[in-house]
């Protein structure tokens, strides 16, 4: 056997014995592909329903606040559509102006929260979503009698049963924490903001039911007992 054929056997050997290494190679990596699961949730998985405890509070420490109920909807633990329901009312006198101002209504909320959470199906949830609110009331005004400083008449008034409106949205982020079995204790933070009004013939309401102390915009809150359904 020539010395060249022993280059070219050798030079053969090297190249099998790459072709078997890479063979085995890509048996290894294929043995090492990571398969996705389907995620098997259910579409719907069931409802929850709440109450707001710091509107409440709010009705029995001041002179307004608001009773909240509401029915979210689960959705793969990740889409939460919900409505929530509610009764605002206020009974308030300024010992400043003299003003005595009255209303009380039902106003209504439509939206949906998502689950920011990396783990959809834990027991606690983090949500970030968005409402569309609204509400129909009337407005009870009325200022004391009293003699104007100048020219000495009278200068009360009294309007009963004006008819206002509003409108607006709010963006909320929420925590809902499970305590045991249905029940969860949540809290939610909102930013709210007017998107239309009418005020009727008195200038400006002082509380709008479901969306507090006049203003374009302000800062909300809930603090929530829920159940599971």
């Amino acid at each position: 056997m020539t010395y060249r054929q022993n280059i070219s056997i050798s030079i053969l050997g090297r190249i099998v014995s790459l072709m078997l290494l890479l063979t085995g190679s890509c048996g290894v990596v294929a043995q090492k592909v990571i398969v996705i699961e389907e995620d098997t949730i259910p579409f719907f998985r069931g409802v929850q329903v709440s109450g707001d405890l710091f509107g409440a509070g709010q009705m029995l420490l001041n002179d307004y606040g608001q009773y909240e109920g509401a029915l979210r909807i689960n959705l793969r633990d990740k889409w939460f559509p919900i409505v929530e329901i509610g009764y605002g009312k206020a009974d308030y006198f300024d010992e400043v102006t003299n003003i005595y101002y009255k209303t009380a209504a039902p106003y209504y909320r439509i939206g949906c929260d998502i689950n920011l959470l990396k783990n959809k199906h834990a027991d606690n949830r983090l949500y970030g979503g968005i409402r569309y609110a609204f509400t129909n009331y009337k407005v009870d005004l009325e200022r004391r009698d009293l003699p104007d400083p100048v020219w000495k008449w009278e200068s009360g008034f009294r309007i009963d049963q004006a008819s206002c409106s509003q409108h607006w949205f709010e963006l909320v982020v929420g925590v809902d924490a499970k305590i045991f079995g249905p029940l969860h204790l949540g809290w939610s933070v909102r930013y709210k903001r007017r998107l239309f009004h009418d005020d009727g013939d008195i200038g400006q309401t002082w509380y709008i039911p479901g969306y507090g102390i006049y203003g374009d915009t302000r800062l909300g809150g809930t603090f929530n007992v829920i159940i599971d359904i």
